[in-house]
């Protein structure tokens, strides 16, 4: 795994963190496994405590599973089906009082940060997909109207890049990269 190239030392988890498509079809997810990556995402920060974020969690071979699949695009079903687990994300988009949850969105996305991290020091790996049929997820699914779909992650152990090809195969060899803090922080940057 590359290890990413950093102004300054940060946590290895961080620093060897990949989203890869290449994973191993037999490896298994355990349920201790599976637990201790949707706690990392349940204590997530998130506005007012509001915990917005909902899992619809799939192991490969079982009916969410599929359904998950089902809802990605023909792209991700090309790889997804190896993954030992699928999650999809939902949010809840309105407060108790019916008024537009804002920041449930951003939240989510911090529950989901938090799960890839345990992920990946559990010696798995994750993968984030926008690439999926919101639509069809909550059909298949029947996800409540309450509910809007934000992410699917999927969860393996990743497997030689080999098992790819074409764009894939390219995608999965190329050297990570990131826009340098230079570009990205606007405002004080310390020199």
């Amino acid at each position: 795994m590359m290890k990413a190239q950093t102004s300054v030392e940060i946590h290895e988890v961080l620093a060897n963190r990949r989203s890869p498509r290449s994973l191993d079809s037999t490896a298994v997810l355990s349920q201790q496994d599976l637990i201790a990556i949707l706690e990392a995402a349940r204590w997530a920060p998130s506005a007012n405590n509001g915990q917005p974020w909902r899992f619809f969690v799939g192991t490969r071979g079982d009916e969410v599973f599929g359904q998950i699949l089902d809802s990605l695009a023909s792209f991700n079903q090309g790889w997804a089906h190896r993954s030992a687990a699928l999650i999809l994300v939902a949010g809840v988009h309105s407060r108790e009082d019916g008024t537009p949850n804002k920041n449930y969105m951003y939240d989510c996305g911090l529950a989901v940060a938090q799960m890839v991290v345990e992920t990946h020091h559990r010696g798995f790996v994750a993968h984030q997909m926008t690439g999926f049929d919101a639509l069809k997820a909550t059909e298949n699914l029947g996800i409540d109207p309450s509910l809007a779909p934000v992410a699917v992650i999927s969860i393996g152990k990743q497997a030689p890049a080999e098992q790819l090809q074409g764009a894939m195969l390219e995608r999965e060899n190329a050297p990570r990269e990131r826009k340098a803090l230079s570009e990205i922080v606007v405002k004080g940057l310390p020199n």
